[in-house]
């Protein structure tokens, strides 16, 4: 691997260049918003300033670290069946959310405050213009994946490697946090911590890039174009049959990625080099 500079320096370098390209999206965001555009739309079209803004201040480290992470993406690395294992956490991860979301609907944990909301259930299939998805599925499903993983673990957590898998993992995750809403912490900083898993084992982006596309493209669909409304009366809560249900289902989803993942790669990687060996599973 290429000279390591000093952890403080790149990580302080990394974050502050992240977060000015998250507040120039903002900005942009909220442009396109006062000029009428729709809201998804507007998220999606504001997104595409963060890449060049990345690359330019990060510069030097992508002349610094270019080969590294080039390394990180070889073709001979993505394997159908790291692929197809990929694509499994991230569709039970999705799966995961969503039990969460419905359990806490049926428990009251999360509450509609407008006394006008529909009570529902009510679910209807609406999906926005073509062109309008497919800009999602380049922004949320292609660059997202690659932009986020090649920064929170190819460098981020790469750096902390050193430093052993929980402070690498946990820093890289809680970075991965940070870059999100404060609504979605909870999930994103669980994701993050399977993308960080994946990438510890694997000793590659595929894996983390391919889940992580797995889940933002089941956004794409499920949360774009599945349009839902519901909000109990108070006096129905807790509604125990779906609460306990999607417990069981969060449960179950969890228990399968960490099966999953226990049933991954093993890999150790020597530092100071790009290279990883596999480190074999002992003979039973």
């Amino acid at each position: 691997m290429p000279a390591e500079p000093p952890i403080r320096t790149v990580l302080t370098a990394v974050i502050v260049a992240t977060t000015a390209a998250l507040i120039i999206r903002a900005w942009l965001q909220i442009e396109l918003l006062a000029k009428g555009l729709q809201r998804d739309l507007a998220a999606d079209l504001s997104y595409l300033v963060v890449p060049p803004v990345l690359l330019v201040l990060l510069l030097p480290i992508w002349r610094q670290q270019g080969a590294f992470i080039v390394t990180l993406f070889k073709r001979q690395a993505l394997s159908l069946r790291l692929f197809l294992r990929a694509l499994a956490v991230g569709c039970l991860l999705r799966l995961a959310a969503w039990s969460e979301l419905i359990a806490g609907v049926s428990f009251g944990w999360y509450r509609n405050a407008d006394a006008a909301a529909i009570v529902g259930p009510l679910f209807r299939f609406d999906c926005p213009a073509p062109q309008a998805l497919a800009l999602g599925f380049i922004v949320m499903v292609v660059l997202v994946p690659l932009i986020e993983e090649t920064i929170h673990r190819g460098l981020i957590q790469t750096w902390l490697y050193k430093h052993g898998a929980v402070i690498a993992i946990g820093a890289s995750a809680l970075t991965f946090m940070l870059a999100h809403k404060p609504a979605s912490w909870a999930f994103v900083f669980v994701a993050g911590v399977v993308f960080g898993v994946q990438y510890w084992q694997s000793a590659t982006l595929w894996s983390s890039v391919v889940t992580h596309a797995t889940i933002n493209g089941l956004i794409l669909l499920d949360w774009r174009c599945l349009r839902g409304q519901w909000n109990p009366p108070a006096s129905d809560i807790p509604i125990w049959s779906s609460g306990l249900v999607s417990l069981c289902v969060l449960l179950l989803a969890l228990l399968c990625i960490g099966y999953l993942l226990a049933k991954g790669p093993r890999r150790t990687w020597r530092p100071g080099t790009t290279r990883f060996t596999k480190r074999l599973r002992p003979s039973r």
